[in-house]
């Protein structure tokens, strides 16, 4: 399906979403900071009322909204997927909890729009060149290690 004029207009509102003050400094948080391997260890490094668990549910609840909007065919896919490259860093963050984080929660549907469209970028970029995943799983690793070597 051609994108359209709407969806440019809604990539437009979607990124403006993303200039809000406080989102901001949620989504810079998140990757430079962010990590867990398991949803028992996301929930004790960052406990419900803290900042950081402010974070997590500020940066997942945006693009989990977003992907939604591609998930009910609301926004068309391929331009979503060209002007959302941080999708990646945040799908690749949560990819390791997801499984344990939707049994935690008894909540077999949790993030899923996140999830379908976070794949889609994967194999997306993928198309690009396959050098260009693995460009970015490398830069993902050198975040993480950096901000494990300041804490």
């Amino acid at each position: 399906m051609q994108a359209t004029y709407d969806d440019a207009k809604l990539i437009l509102k979607l990124y403006e979403l993303r200039r809000e003050e406080e989102l901001r400094k949620a989504r810079a948080w998140f990757g430079a900071q962010f990590s867990a391997a398991s949803a028992e260890e996301m929930m004790k490094k960052y406990t419900f009322g803290s900042q950081e668990n402010t974070y997590i549910r500020m940066v997942i609840g945006y693009w989990d909204m977003a992907c939604s909007f591609v998930t009910s065919g609301v926004l068309n896919q391929e331009l979503f997927l060209e002007s959302a490259g941080e999708l990646l860093v945040v799908w690749g963050k949560i990819r390791p909890v997801i499984d344990d984080f939707r049994k935690v929660m008894r909540n077999p549907k949790a993030w899923s729009n996140l999830e379908a469209v976070g794949n889609a970028a994967v194999e997306h970029l993928k198309s690009k060149g396959p050098e260009a995943y693995q460009a970015l799983q490398e830069m993902m690793a050198q975040v993480a290690a950096a901000s494990a070597a300041k804490a």
